[in-house]
């Protein structure tokens, strides 16, 4: 009797079967999977672009708002509907009483916009080395920076190429680890004055997340820090200036720190100013605010000199969040008012 002895053939066929399944299922769950990367990019890209359309549809409802200004109003005010406020008497029949400046739908999102008047700060490529110390002394700056820091700006900004005494241009930056040019030129982004000889972090944003107005207590009047002391600054030059204005400031908008620097003004008479701008219940942008009519009125408060102070505003940073489902986005626009109704782009980008 012969015995037939089986060949592994079979089993080697078998494997080779097995071996190609698993190969051709990799390839399409890699091909599956594949398609849903594309198909999430194309989606992503076609919510950016909606995004952005919204975020320009935010603008522009911004700029309706700001050209719908209360007729017999000569003032902008925080109350008033374009700064957020409550509405100011003329607006209780306007057109903008019942427009919703949060989640205002649009297409298949909504968009979210607030407008911050730049009259409210003070232009930093018109302000003058003795604005410049005001502030950084009222900041708590340290006696012996103050100097420094102002003409450093200054040199910044300059279209020549000689330091002044405490200043610095080209040739102190080209010594620095990573070199660059002063840019000898006014400034077009705030955060241009981190590049500034001196100007650190701290001193730009301040040391303080809130948004309180810091008392007299807390300005530390340029006596300094301990060696090895982070600088705590109760507000930081962010807060006191901007690029864009008219280079007035709006006295029914500024703050505290900024009315101080309007020459004559202190502390006390910042918090005067204010107290009166917000009526009865000492509250600004609310129905009882007292807006000042014209920057004449500040005479009841013992200044003279009201050429820096104005009650409107001219330039506004708006900034618009667009949202698609769970997609959002900021944009940010600077308009100029030209006109009582004719309201301009002057730049449009997103965060």
């Amino acid at each position: 009797m012969k015995i037939r002895t089986h060949h592994n053939s079979d089993g080697i066929a078998l494997i080779m079967v097995m071996c190609a399944i698993f190969v051709l299922s990799a390839l399409a769950a890699g091909f599956v999977l594949s398609m849903k990367v594309e198909t999430r990019l194309a989606y992503n890209a076609n919510s950016e672009q909606q995004l952005l359309w919204l975020g320009r549809s935010g603008v522009e409802l911004a700029r309706y708002v700001l050209s719908q200004h209360p007729p017999g109003e000569p003032y902008d005010s925080l109350n008033q509907k374009w700064a957020g406020g409550s509405g100011s008497l003329s607006e209780s029949n306007s057109v903008l009483s019942s427009l919703p400046l949060n989640n205002y739908p649009v297409g298949d999102g909504t968009v979210s916009i607030k407008i911050i008047d730049l009259e409210r700060k003070v232009n930093i490529n018109t302000a003058s080395a003795t604005t410049i110390q005001q502030a950084l002394t009222l900041m708590g700056v340290d006696a012996n920076d103050i100097s420094v820091v102002s003409d450093s700006i200054l040199d910044w900004i300059d279209s020549d190429d000689l330091p002044r005494v405490a200043g610095a241009e080209s040739d102190y930056y080209q010594g620095l680890a990573v070199p660059y040019y002063a840019k000898n030129a006014p400034i077009d982004d705030l955060s241009e004055l981190l590049l500034v000889k001196d100007v650190t972090p701290e001193m730009y944003w301040g040391g303080n997340a809130g948004n309180h107005t810091p008392s007299v207590f807390q300005h530390k009047l340029g006596l300094g820090t301990a060696p090895g002391q982070t600088p705590d600054y109760p507000f930081g030059l962010v807060e006191i200036f901007t690029p864009f204005s008219s280079g007035k400031i709006n006295i029914n908008t500024a703050d505290a720190n900024v009315l101080q620097m309007i020459p004559g003004v202190d502390a006390a008479m910042a918090d005067a100013i204010i107290k009166q701008r917000a009526g009865p219940d000492g509250v600004d942008g609310t129905e009882d605010d007292i807006s000042f009519n014209s920057p004449g009125q500040l005479g009841g408060f013992g200044i003279q000199d009201t050429s820096a102070c104005d009650t409107r505003s001219f330039t506004y940073e708006v900034h618009a969040t667009a949202q698609i489902g769970e997609f959002k986005r900021e944009y940010v626009a600077i308009l100029a008012r030209t006109s009582g109704m004719d309201i301009q782009v002057l730049s449009f980008y997103w965060k």
